[in-house]
């Protein structure tokens, strides 16, 4: 399970508009004593812009914690993506481990038969590379009795209690005069809860209608016997009991075991399907093996097992392997390193935990094993270090000779208790999983990233008070500017008559914010 890594985006900024205001009715009295009330906007009276003004001045107050806030968010944002990068690195990497950790599954083999027609065969854990010789001499079969022929499946046959062995496994199955007819004692086989392993058919030819009792099991110790008692009497018809001499019923095929043999060894088996034969090979058996007489002596023919690698799953799990390891290791270098071509360093550049994690991963990849089989480390795998680029190179020909010479060495080179995927497995899982070191780190993350914004809120009401208290001191100058040219305004039409000629172009004065000193 990997840790998530996630971004807390700080609130944004937000520098307080200057607020409209009008002039205070006090102060408009105070200066109307010609008896006229002075109603203002911002700026009416100075001709000041007072909200770029208080925008600007509360910008100006704040910018230096502001500046410092934002470098801590985006430094913050790029360690949580950083880090987010790098997570999804590793997790690219485990995906690729589960191929490699079991032996026995890398190392799979392939097994064919050379007459499909006689056998097919499948090779799984267990298996090595190997040819055998196959000949079937009869092929396990299930025993099948067949009834004398009556008129139809209609006509009834007795009442009673049938009893039907399969092996150590019966069932006692009451026939009733709802189910005595042919047909309706086959129903009743079929359909009994405890059936030992028998089907019934019914076969219609000329001559009439026949019971067929078939075993679902093959096998010598899975012959079928039938015995009846109680009722009428009719169900005796039915009965195959050869250990007491009685068989009313005919054994059309009898319960038997395949034999076969194994490089010239015979076997049995009660099932067609041969699992034992072999070590990790389950063969199935389709049909005896063709025969040659000589004389008096007949031999089967045999046919060719062929167990041969399966490299190409290997190759394929093995060279996805490598590709998520470069993954890692450029992951590594783009994120903590230093670009000398862009002057740029990554977002981690010296961060510790991706250095112990590198040192710890290529101690792992360097591992040697006391192997004497020619596959003791990747390099036999023709995984190799570029000197240069720190990334891992893969020859695919050495890689395809080392799987096709000792596959299972291969298998336990990177696989079992101590195998090289295995260790890598669980130096992931130490970094990813709940509560590990990356969800750690996130969690520190995120913490920077909500102090960061609860410090923006706090800046951000700061700043709203500053602007608040601008806007109040800017109003009230500009106020006290309009009063003053309003009694400018009086005193020039009572001592400068002629200035009422010029009321109009006052008024316009005064309305587009200008003064005439007369």
């Amino acid at each position: 399970m990997s840790s998530t890594i996630s971004s807390t985006t700080a609130p944004a900024t937000t520098t307080p508009a200057a607020s409209t205001s009008t002039a205070s009715t006090a102060s408009a009295a105070s200066a109307g004593s010609a008896g006229s009330s002075l109603v203002t906007s911002t700026g009416i009276g100075s001709g000041l812009n007072i909200s770029a003004i208080v925008a600007s001045l509360t910008s100006a107050f704040g910018a230096g914690q502001q500046n410092q806030l934002n470098s801590q968010s985006a430094a913050l944002d790029s360690q949580v993506s950083a880090f987010g990068t790098f997570t999804s690195a590793l997790d690219t990497l485990q995906g690729t481990l589960a191929a490699l950790e079991n032996p026995t599954q890398l190392g799979g083999y392939d097994a064919t038969v050379a007459d499909t027609s006689i056998a097919s065969a499948t090779a799984s854990s267990g298996a090595v590379a190997a040819q055998y010789s196959l000949a079937v001499q009869n092929l396990a079969t299930a025993t099948q009795l067949t009834s004398a022929p009556v008129a139809s499946s209609a006509t009834p046959i007795g009442t009673g209690d049938l009893t039907i062995n399969v092996g150590t496994s019966s069932a006692t199955i009451n026939i009733d005069s709802t189910d005595n007819t042919l047909a309706g004692i086959a129903s009743a086989i079929n359909a009994a809860p405890n059936n030992p392993g028998v089907s019934a058919t019914i076969i219609t030819a000329a001559d009439g209608a026949r019971l067929v009792l078939t075993g679902t099991t093959t096998g010598a110790a899975n012959a079928i016997t039938v015995t009846q008692s109680g009722g009428n009497g009719g169900l005796s018809a039915l009965v195959y009991d050869p250990a007491n001499s009685i068989t009313n019923l005919t054994q059309t095929k009898q319960a038997q075991d395949a034999k076969f043999t194994i490089n010239g060894f015979a076997a049995t088996s009660a099932s067609n399907v041969v699992s034992g034969a072999i070590t990790g090979v389950s063969i199935d058996l389709q049909k005896p093996s063709p025969t040659t007489t000589v004389g008096t002596t007949t031999t089967s023919t045999p046919t060719t097992i062929t167990i041969v690698p399966n490299t190409t799953a290997a190759q394929t799990s093995i060279t996805s392997f490598v590709t998520a390891l470069n993954g890692v290791l450029s992951s590594i270098q783009t994120l903590g390193g230093y670009d000398s071509a862009t002057q740029t360093a990554g977002p981690l550049q010296g961060n510790a935990t991706l250095q112990s994690f590198q040192n710890q991963l290529e101690n792992i990849l360097d591992t040697v094993t006391s192997s004497t089989s020619g596959v003791a480390s990747l390099a036999d795998l023709g995984v190799t270090t570029d000197p240069n680029s720190g990334s891992l190179n893969s020859s695919t020909a050495t890689l395809a000779s080392a799987l096709n010479a000792n596959l299972a060495a291969v298998g336990q080179l990177l696989g079992g208790t101590n195998g090289i995927a295995t260790q890598i497995d669980n130096l992931v899982t130490q970094y990813t999983q709940a509560g590990g070191l990356l969800s750690t780190i996130n969690q520190g993350l995120q913490t920077g990233l909500t102090n960061v914004a609860t410090q923006q809120t706090a800046l951000n009401a700061e700043l709203a008070t500053y602007s608040a208290t601008l806007t109040t001191q800017y109003n009230a100058m500009d106020a006290a500017v309009a009063a003053l040219k309003e009694t400018q305004t009086y005193l020039n039409a009572e001592f400068n008559p002629s200035a009422n000629q010029s009321s109009s172009a006052a008024t316009s004065s005064l309305s587009s914010g200008t003064t005439s000193t007369g």
